[in-house]
């Protein structure tokens, strides 16, 4: 019988917990995310935001970081992984703002926070959209996604193919023929991922907002969604 992923996953992150940060600190090998980090402060401070939700929150390093440029900004993160909690607690964040949560069904009113944001956890998740929804539920003003953009990866020829593939419709099943079933794939420094890319969920987000902005957050060409291989963006509901 198949493991189930959900359970690999939670395995995976309670056995390197202690290691989290070391193993996904900003660095110049992995840059995408504080590209994104710096993009999501401004418009921060641009949109008066007096309030986010950080979705998968992990250790709070991205709590930590926000705080520390906008003292005054009231965080709250939810994991699902106890021992990644137990490493924010450590580091003095308060058990009350790095809380026990799922994004599949975040346990917060409608328009609770004015922003709510998710770095790097949805290639991690079967259903994304899901958590997108309920991100897009729980925010007033803004969500802002960082992840990859597995059609913007590789090479010029398989990215080619890989998107033509897309564009015929045929994604799902190639992906689920080439897994063997299981959909997902796992690797030694990001535990179980699956393929993923933020354009999977622009027309759901922009269909929610009133205005979506893109940025690439690693070197690409002129069009993203063909070469960048993560990119970071910004929905605004109003």
């Amino acid at each position: 019988m198949m493991e189930d992923s959900s359970n690999i996953q939670n395995k995976y992150y309670q056995d390197t917990a202690a290691e989290y940060d070391m193993m996904h600190i900003h660095d110049e090998i992995d840059p995408e995310h504080e590209i994104a980090f710096y993009f999501l402060s401004s418009m921060i401070e641009k949109f008066q935001i007096k309030t986010v939700l950080d979705v998968g929150a992990g250790t709070g390093r991205l709590m930590i970081d926000l705080q520390k440029r906008h003292p005054f900004l009231n965080i709250t993160g939810i994991e699902p992984v106890a021992a990644l909690r137990v490493q924010g607690y450590k580091k003095g964040i308060l058990k009350d703002d790095l809380i026990d949560g799922d994004g599949k069904k975040i346990d917060f009113p409608e328009n609770h926070f004015d922003m709510v944001c998710a770095f790097g956890i949805l290639h991690h998740i079967d259903k994304p959209d899901i958590v997108i929804k309920e991100m897009l539920r729980v925010s007033r003003m803004a969500i802002f996604i960082s992840d990859s953009n597995n059609f913007g990866q590789g090479g010029r020829l398989g990215r080619f193919v890989k998107q033509a593939i897309n564009a015929l419709g045929l994604w799902s099943a190639y992906n689920y023929i080439r897994t063997k079933g299981k959909k997902y794939q796992i690797s030694e420094g990001d535990g179980l991922f699956y393929s993923y890319s933020v354009f999977n969920n622009f027309s759901l987000i922009k269909k929610n907002c009133k205005s979506v902005y893109l940025l690439n957050t690693r070197d690409a060409g002129i069009n993203p969604y063909r070469t960048a291989s993560h990119a970071a963006l910004l929905g605004l509901k109003k």
